[in-house]
Order: structure tokens, then C-alpha cells, then sequence
């Protein structure tokens, strides 16, 4: 739960950057072209363009269909890739309450802490709580206020595992984990001092998270690793 993605629960942030590169002419579709080549999937177009303004290879096509057509195939590859990182639709991404558990959790009573962290349990566990420094095996959906994932472990299919109370995560997580028993499952409202103070710049299919803006996180904790163990 903490930001390259798995450091997206630390306090300092996340950067993200993307780049796209490409072979540099001197002009787009000037006269200095001598062949522009396209690559889709398996699928290559090539079309050679002389200083004299014909094509080499017997394709008689205007310059203003060649554009058309460059710019097509180009906005297509664009749409796909965007897609592709885009991630699932929200609707179809895994989540720790659905929306039967929605409607349920708006009988739940709000639990409110001396640090303003505001907490609901989905389900209280049956296990053992943490103690201070222990590692927890844990999963998670991290979204903004408005309901949007912008990060989340069921998505990457792997628990996250970390020491509680020992600053590894955000600072409200930190205390709310704290008070859960394994087995269970907790909403936290987490508010912004308590959350990301640099915020997270967005990337495709994760929104942006304002610095010290308010963040939700709905957490499952799965087990404590050797307590359990112990308990038995």
C-alpha cells in the first residue's frame, strides 16, 4: 500500500512520468520526407515520398489522403494505448465493499479519533490485533472522496505486507490498523494531514491526490504473520 505503486501508502508521494518517443524529421510531411513508415500490431505501412512530390511506389494517393491516412492510424494506436493503461472501467475493478455492502455501510455507525481519523468496520474480525512493530498481511482499495481507485492490491492480485505503527505507511492507516483484529475489514476516512502531504500526481487510470487532501481507504486485514501462528 505504499507510491511506485507499492509506495503509494508512504507519506512523501508519488511521481509518475510517462514518454512517448519517435524518430525525428526535419518536417512532418515537407519535402526533405524520404519514407515515413507506420507500425501497428503486425500491420506496416510505408509510403515513400520523393523530392518531387511522387510516390515511388505506385500508390496514387494525394498528399492530403496520405495525412488522413497517417493521422488515422496514429489516432488509433494513441486510443489503444490509452486504453490499455487505462485499467479496468471502474465498475469492473475489484473491491473490498460491493455495493450490497454500501448500502449496509450507511447503518454503520462513524467512529471518530483524537487525531480526526474516522473509521467504519465492514466486518470485525475474529483474530488477533496487531501489536506495535508487527508485520500485517493486508489488502486494500485506496480512492478519493468521490469513490475513484487510485490504487489498490486486489488489482495488482498481492497482499501488502508491512510493519504497523512503525511509519511504513501514511500516518492514518498506521493508527487505525492498530485497533483491527485480523479477519476484519475497516473504511477509513482518512483526513489530509493524516494522508499524503505531497499528494500524488495522476497516471493513467489513477486520479490525482491533492496534497493534504482528504483520502479513502477500505482495508481487509487477511493475518498477522507468526501471531496467528502463536494464537493456535
Amino acid at each position: 500500500m505504499a507510491s511506485s505503486l507499492s509506495s503509494l501508502l508512504l507519506p512523501f508521494g508519488s511521481s509518475f512520468a510517462r514518454s512517448l518517443s519517435s524518430p525525428t524529421h526535419q518536417s512532418a510531411f515537407g519535402d526533405k520526407i524520404h519514407s515515413l513508415n507506420i507500425r501497428c500490431s503486425n500491420l506496416e505501412f510505408k509510403v515513400n515520398y520523393l523530392r518531387t512530390g511522387e510516390y515511388n511506389d505506385g500508390l496514387n494517393l494525394k498528399r492530403r489522403e496520405m495525412i488522413g491516412m497517417v493521422l488515422g492510424v496514429a489516432g488509433t494506436f494513441i486510443d489503444s494505448f490509452d486504453a490499455k493503461t487505462a485499467g479496468l472501467p471502474p465498475e469492473d475493478k475489484p473491491r473490498i465493499c460491493d455495493d450490497a455492502c454500501e448500502k449496509e455501510l450507511e447503518n454503520v455507525p462513524m467512529v471518530t479519533t483524537e487525531s480526526g481519523l474516522q473509521y467504519k468496520d465492514i466486518k470485525v474480525g475474529d483474530g488477533p490485533s496487531p501489536p506495535v512493530g508487527f508485520q500485517v498481511a493486508a489488502n486494500y482499495v485506496a480512492m478519493v472522496p468521490s469513490g475513484q481507485i487510485f490504487d489498490s492490491s486486489l488489482e495488482k492480485g498481492q497482499l501488502y505486507i508491512f510493519r504497523v505503527g512503525a511509519g511504513q505507511v501514511i500516518k492514518g492507516l498506521d493508527e487505525g490498523i492498530l485497533t483491527m483484529k485480523a479477519g476484519g475489514k475497516r473504511r477509513f476516512y482518512i483526513p489530509g494531514p493524516l494522508a499524503f502531504p505531497k499528494g500524488l500526481t495522476s497516471a493513467p487510470g489513477r486520479p490525482r491526490v491533492a496534497p493534504n487532501s482528504p483520502v479513502v481507504f477500505d482495508v481487509s486485514l487477511e493475518y498477522i504473520p507468526g501471531l496467528e501462528l502463536d494464537e493456535e
